[in-house]
């Protein structure tokens, strides 16, 4: 008997696959002893036999679907022992692997072949090795249009509640794998839930959705599954790291220097940090902080949080963060500074590192990094500077100037998984100081980076990084940077401003909407003012209302799956809760998009 594996797009259905070598018989079909004679359920008859098109039950054995002379079968099930769509007299259909033991096929005489579970996982390897999930997924990615332009008619997301959504999930696992239709559904699950930040109207975050480059570079990663450390397993992404390391110095300025991608922005900070420590005392690599004098750390009040982490894990501590006081559009109080680096000698403390920020996550603030320069050039401090949000700036001749005096930076992260739409995670850490990455992190481990080796070990970088596996990411922005080129990413910055400074307009003159300060990055900070507070004196009640209003929209927004946007108080300046838009570079934003937001907001809050 000879048989052919393919596969069934719906369990139960159908297709040319199995061939029976011209099996005739009903009579005498086996199932646990039981015997069919000859009854055929689906409302097909054998022998003058009929069953109303349901199944019989042989003790307790259940027989939902044997068919004859050529008419497809659905399931015949015993025990645990599935298979979908037998039929007799040469008509081949396809065997779905369940769980448990397969029935593949009936025999001529009209017995059962029974595959064991050994059997039944090789034939649902088969139908892995011959591609077919992942031809499955190219095909939901496309109609789903996750890449390819998704309709802002469509859903930004079809909301439950946890409880509801776990039961809507399979999340089980089990001893035995699922058939590939299983996973297929499961796939289809997790897009319909997901959010779709490639959606036109997600503005929730600092990233946004990704294009076909982008998803191509990912893919291509994950498929080749290599490890960033050294030319022996990786040769192709060694080089290609090479040279994208040589285009960010360039980019940002910098004569000679080194990079490294990192796995998020937070680890890219938290690089900065390790390697001013090294430099500034060396010898705790080795020893530890004990017996040191605490060094301090300073950054904004409107830093990013990974600094405080940073020196938690580093154990400067975070007490040892210093907030400095930020002006009124969110940008580092220089002079403030330089007056918290005196109080900090003063207290005994040695002070090490500043962390300026390049657009801040909720306003979008540029700190004047010349000035911090200035400061520490004159304090012997390291500049540090997180632009992993507002770093895309350097692409664009119109916005540059934003990132004024980066090139004095003793290090700074981006990440182009941000605005620019690279997927994520793809994070970059430079520094100006050539080296240095190699001296502060090198552990020389021998079972990988022998120095007589076959080729020139200097190109085995991974020693330079915390980590020993990582990841190819370099490759995707490299694909990146090589299919679209540098004008046409300068072009997309230059519209995702663009949409911000439109929208920023609009809120200026729409009734009801009120902007906290115009934007630096593509932040746009602003107030919806409902119907029933407009007009109103505004006393510390109306200021509590007020602070009500953004969390309520947004439940209504999310549950009627028409745009996402990020609310958030800031007690630093005495905000309540308020909308942080964002545009990034993908999908490109439009005047038509922003309207519709403000549009949408305004339907959404009639009858507050």
């Amino acid at each position: 008997m000879s048989t052919a594996y393919h596969q069934t797009t719906n369990p139960g259905s159908a297709k040319k696959g199995h061939t029976i070598n011209n099996g005739d018989s009903t009579n005498g079909t086996s199932v646990n002893d039981a015997t069919v004679n000859g009854t055929v359920v689906n409302g097909k008859m054998a022998n003058g036999s009929l069953v109303n098109g349901a199944g019989t039950s042989l003790d307790g054995t259940s027989v939902s679907g044997v068919s004859v002379n050529g008419t497809a079968a659905n399931t015949i099930s015993s025990n645990d022992a599935s298979i979908s769509g037998t039929s007799l007299n040469g008509t081949s259909v396809d065997a779905t692997v369940s769980y448990g033991t397969s029935l593949s096929s009936l025999s001529s005489n009209g017995t059962l072949d029974v595959h064991t579970q050994d059997e039944a996982k090789e034939m649902k390897e088969v139908e892995m090795e011959g591609g077919r999930l992942l031809k499955e997924v190219l095909q939901l990615v496309l109609k789903e249009r996750l890449v390819t332009g998704l309709s802002e008619k469509e859903k930004v997301v079809e909301f439950r509640q946890p409880d509801q959504l776990r039961a809507e999930l399979d999340l089980s696992v089990g001893e035995e794998g699922c058939c590939v239709d299983r996973a297929s559904a499961v796939l289809r699950q997790a897009v319909r839930y997901s959010v779709k930040t490639q959606h036109p109207h997600f503005y929730n975050q600092l990233y946004g959705g990704i294009d076909e480059v982008a998803l191509t570079g990912a893919w291509m990663t994950e498929a080749l599954n290599t490890n960033q450390y050294t030319f022996e397993v990786a040769p192709v992404f060694i080089l290609v790291e090479h040279q994208v390391v040589a285009t960010l110095l360039s980019l940002f300025g910098f004569t000679e220097g080194d990079a490294i991608f990192a796995p998020g922005g937070s680890i890219s900070n938290m690089y900065g940090m390790v390697l001013a420590r090294y430099r500034h005392q060396p010898d705790i690599k080795r020893t530890g902080v004990f017996g040191h004098k605490p060094l301090i750390v300073f950054t904004s009040d409107q830093g990013h949080y990974s600094i405080s982490k940073s020196a938690s894990w580093l154990g400067i501590g975070m007490d040892n963060v210093i907030a400095v006081a930020s002006d009124a559009q969110g940008r580092m109080d220089v002079a403030a500074l330089r007056e918290a680096v005196k109080e900090a000698r003063a207290g005994g403390g040695v002070p090490l590192f500043v962390n300026a920020t390049a657009a801040t996550t909720v306003l979008g603030a540029y700190d004047d990094i010349d000035a911090l320069a200035d400061v520490c050039q004159e304090e012997g401090l390291w500049l540090h500077v997180d632009a992993c949000w507002g770093g895309g700036a350097i692409l664009s001749h119109k916005h540059k100037h934003l990132l004024h005096g980066i090139h004095r930076v003793d290090s700074l992260s981006w990440n182009p998984h941000k605005m620019l739409g690279v997927s994520l995670q793809c994070s970059a850490f430079i520094t100006r100081h050539k080296g240095l990455l190699q001296e502060c992190n090198s552990a020389r481990a021998t079972y990988l980076f022998q120095q007589d080796k076959y080729y020139d070990a200097s190109f085995d970088t991974g020693d330079k990084s915390v980590q020993c596996g990582r990841k190819v990411d370099a490759f995707k922005f490299w694909l990146f940077l090589k299919l679209h080129g540098l004008a046409t990413l300068r072009q997309r910055v230059d519209l995702a401003f663009d949409a911000s400074r439109y929208f920023s307009e609009q809120v200026k003159t729409r009734e009801g909407f009120r902007l906290l300060q115009d934007p630096q990055c593509t932040n746009v900070c602003f107030w919806f003012i409902p119907p029933s507070m407009r007009g109103l004196e505004e006393t510390q009640t109306w200021w509590q209302a007020l602070a009500k209003v953004a969390p309520e929209l947004k439940a209504r927004m999310v549950k009627a799956g028409t745009l996402m946007i990020g609310y958030q108080p800031l007690a630093s300046k005495g905000f309540v809760n308020f909308f942080r838009m964002v545009t990034t570079c993908t999908p490109t934003p439009t005047r038509t998009h922003m309207d519709f937001v403000l549009d949408e907001l305004e339907r959404l809050g009639a009858d507050m």
